[in-house]
């Protein structure tokens, strides 16, 4: 599921749910007990992701199907092994802290990093305290099983062929007796897991990544060096492809966490940052086949989770958890772009492409599994321009262009009742340097609702101009330095179109008959969120 457990939804649990948690939910190892086990070779055993999903028709019609059948089926895995895991062998390193998953740091000879991650979780955390000890605990757990265990396994040959940067996890069983990963050992013993390399040496980045690879940086540092210089950029059009693949899948987990971003040196000292997306835990996401889940998945309580099916649910449920990194890595782009990136995307994964991936699952897990995936991924592949533009519909609504810590002017050009540009330039101080446009796009008040300008830091210019009837909102935070804002323009009615927020201080306006100025004492009238945290 997710570390965040909406209120309504524990509500409507607490409601419908009494009694204790189960003190011992989890298997206690997943090798099949007392099985005949057939195995390739010693090194290998038959084992279960999770037994402990298995329930009743009862249960079942209430809370869902999901995938049960997958977590309980034996499938045969390699033993983990650290001296022979890879080349020369894997030492222990550090210990994670994930929120749901148990999981650590393996180190190679060479530098190179592994994480190990249980492939089944644990959402204890994820529940309120007062709750933990109730059967809500068990039903939070239980919807574990709406994930497929394998799915992530299924996704390199999908996104190689889309050209989207990726990870390649492998699973494995680790030993009851499991001690060669020292403190982590207890934790792990008996458990299904995955590993997967991890980029932390620059050697590893170009051999993955390509030349030109220099560095892997997680959300916050990027959008840090993103917004300090306009020398960092994000390649919107690498993040349109991953996230148009991410709705084929129904990869609805993809806030800005679940990002690295690798970067790339350009000439002049410029820097471009591509996505690598990570996690894929929610991948063919299946939860609303019960009634109660069906009844959690409602927009009044957890729209996120979308149900993977021949035919695509709200985009917007899907696009939910990435609203933060939507609105920052996708403001430049049109809608043709949206429109052009599904129609190639379609051509790359071919029905080849979608078997070769799909028989990366387990083969007991295929014939469970195998022919209903493929063919839901063959019909969202044919509807996927029309999900693709649902989803610039959805981004368009409402876009953020922020400046950095540089001085920038901002041109906001109402040129008809259809079209609204907005220009940004870099300002030099060298008064025999031109400006260099750093953005541009025309937005259209059908589409488009409202536009959000930041200045952040340095000493910011705003102009906005133009005399029309129809014009989307344009709301324009100032920052810490003294800022400029001309407002020339007239929107024809009597509600104002462009608003200023900013402190009372250091501001210079002039020409605003129109302009609504919305200064406050504090600086939080011009706060803006650079990584995720709320700041």
């Amino acid at each position: 599921m997710t570390s965040r457990i909406s209120g309504s939804a524990l509500l409507l649990l607490g409601l419908l749910s009494a009694g204790c948690a189960r003190q011992r939910f989890f298997q206690p190892d997943a090798r099949v007990p007392n099985a005949q086990v057939r195995t390739a070779s010693p090194d290998s055993a038959r084992v279960t992701a999770g037994r402990h999903y298995r329930r009743g028709p009862l249960h079942r019609a209430l809370f869902g199907q999901h995938y049960r059948p997958v977590w309980y089926q034996p499938v045969t895995l390699p033993v983990l092994n650290l001296n022979r895991v890879v080349p020369g062998g894997l030492t222990p390193g550090k210990i994670g802290g994930g929120f749901q998953t148990t999981s650590m740091t393996l180190n190679g000879p060479t530098g190179r990093a592994y994480a190990l991650r249980s492939l089944d979780k644990d959402p204890y955390k994820a529940v309120p305290k007062v709750l933990r000890h109730t059967f809500v605990l068990n039903v939070v757990r239980d919807a574990t099983s709406a994930g497929n265990p394998y799915g992530a396994f299924v996704v390199p040959p999908l996104a190689q062929a889309a050209g989207v940067l990726h990870t390649t996890p492998r699973p494995f069983y680790v030993r009851a007796d499991e001690n060669q990963l020292g403190e982590a050992s207890e934790r792990f013993r008996g458990k299904v897991v995955l590993l997967e390399q991890k980029f932390e040496s620059k050697d590893d980045l170009g051999r993955m990544f390509g030349q030109g690879a220099t560095d892997l940086e997680e959300s916050d540092d990027m959008l840090s060096e993103v917004y300090a210089d306009a020398k960092h950029r994000l390649d919107q059009q690498a993040f349109l492809r991953a996230r148009l693949l991410d709705l084929w899948l129904g990869d609805w987990d993809r806030h800005e966490g679940q990002w690295d971003w690798v970067a790339y040196e350009q000439p002049e000292g410029r820097t471009v940052y591509r996505p690598v997306p990570i996690d894929r835990d929610q991948v063919f996401f299946r939860f609303s086949d019960g009634i109660i889940s069906w009844l959690i998945s409602r927009p009044w309580a957890v729209a996120k989770f979308r149900t993977f099916k021949p035919r695509y649910e709200t985009i917007e449920g899907y696009a939910r958890n990435a609203r933060f990194i939507d609105a920052r890595a996708l403001n430049e782009l049109p809608r043709a772009q949206y429109l052009a990136t599904a129609e190639a995307l379609q051509k790359a994964l071919s029905d080849e492409v979608i078997s070769q991936a799909a028989r990366r699952l387990p083969p007991e897990v295929y014939k469970l599994e195998g022919a209903r995936l493929e063919n839901a991924l063959k019909a969202r592949r044919g509807s996927l321009p029309q999900a693709a533009l649902d989803f610039y519909r959805l981004q368009a609504r409402e876009v953020l262009i922020p400046g950095t810590d540089e001085k920038e002017r901002f041109v906001v050009d109402r040129q008809s009742d259809t079209l609204t540009v907005v220009s940004v330039f870099s300002v030099s101080d060298e008064k025999d340097k031109s400006e260099t446009l750093l953005y541009q796009r025309g937005f259209r008040p059908t589409e488009t609702k409202r536009l959000v300008l930041h200045g952040l830091g340095e000493e910011d210019e705003f102009e906005v101009r133009g005399k029309v009837r129809r014009s989307p909102i344009v709301d324009i935070y100032g920052g810490p330095h003294e800022d400029k804002v001309k407002d020339e323009s007239r929107v024809a009615g009597l509600r104002r179109k462009t608003r200023y927020f900013d402190t009372k201080r250091n501001n210079e306006v002039e020409l605003a008959p129109e302009l609504n100025i919305k200064t406050t004492r504090g600086v939080g009238s011009y706060a803006f969120d650079r990584d995720g945290s709320g700041r």
